[in-house]
């Protein structure tokens, strides 16, 4: 987790350096749109079926490991209370464990790193803030739409292994709903700094081809977010 704190000093401190930069009189302008960065830590609660096909021992499954990457938004302000954010996350490499038995075969599976995935996952969300918009604290709370599609999927030599052989792995485009609640505070000027936990649903089905056998799953990530960033507003 250190690249993950490195990352929230950053945005911290730069949040501290505008404080400081800017003089803290009271700004009754009112912007349309606002982007934001920052990190995002996104939390996994895996779920998934046991891997069923041919040759598979009982209760081979699997866990999505926790992780961190860039978080970017952009909101459009529709009225004094109500926000649009599309909320994107810089495509991470997600690893995912071996769950269940020790071995399959004779190859170590628990625990171990068994394939790989790329994920692109915007959220729309329309969010409701709280207190008047001259507050310099403003709590907020959305509900929105997930999509999710999977690319660069990958079988570790661990996972091929396990499996018999080289394996082509498929997963499903998954769209659910997803909620945020966070705050944000106004910095000075155009400048805020924010923070929000986030959940969504995100289910996909798993087919891993080992030379034409096909073995599949069903499995749902749940993940949840924590974003900290700084936003710009305009």
């Amino acid at each position: 987790m250190m690249k993950l704190k490195t990352m929230m000093l950053s945005v911290a401190g730069a949040a501290a350096a505008m404080a400081c930069a800017v003089p803290a009189a009271a700004d009754d302008a009112v912007y349309g749109n606002s982007f934001r960065a920052g990190s995002y830590a996104v939390f996994y609660h895996t779920s998934a079926t046991d891997l069923a096909g041919p040759y598979v021992p009982a209760g081979v499954n699997f866990k999505a490991q926790d992780l961190e990457t860039l978080y970017v938004g952009y909101v459009r302000r529709l009225t004094s209370m109500f926000d649009v954010e599309l909320a994107l996350g810089y495509p991470p490499l997600s690893k995912v464990e071996g769950r269940g038995p020790a071995t399959v075969g004779s190859v170590p599976y628990n625990g171990q790193i068994v394939s790989s995935a790329r994920w692109l996952s915007p959220t729309l969300f329309l969010e409701y803030k709280f207190l008047p918009e001259s507050s310099k604290l403003r709590p907020f709370i959305g509900a929105g739409v997930n999509y999710t599609a999977f690319y660069g999927r990958e079988s570790t030599a661990q996972g091929n292994a396990g499996l018999g052989g080289p394996t082509r792995l498929s997963l499903t485009s998954s769209v659910g709903p997803a909620a945020t609640a966070g705050v944000g505070y106004a910095v000075s000027g155009h400048w805020h700094v924010y923070t929000s936990y986030s959940i969504s649903r995100v289910n996909s089905d798993i087919t891993a081809d080992t030379a034409g056998v096909e073995r599949t799953a069903h499995i749902k990530f749940g993940p949840q977010a924590w974003v900290l960033s700084v936003g710009y507003s305009f």
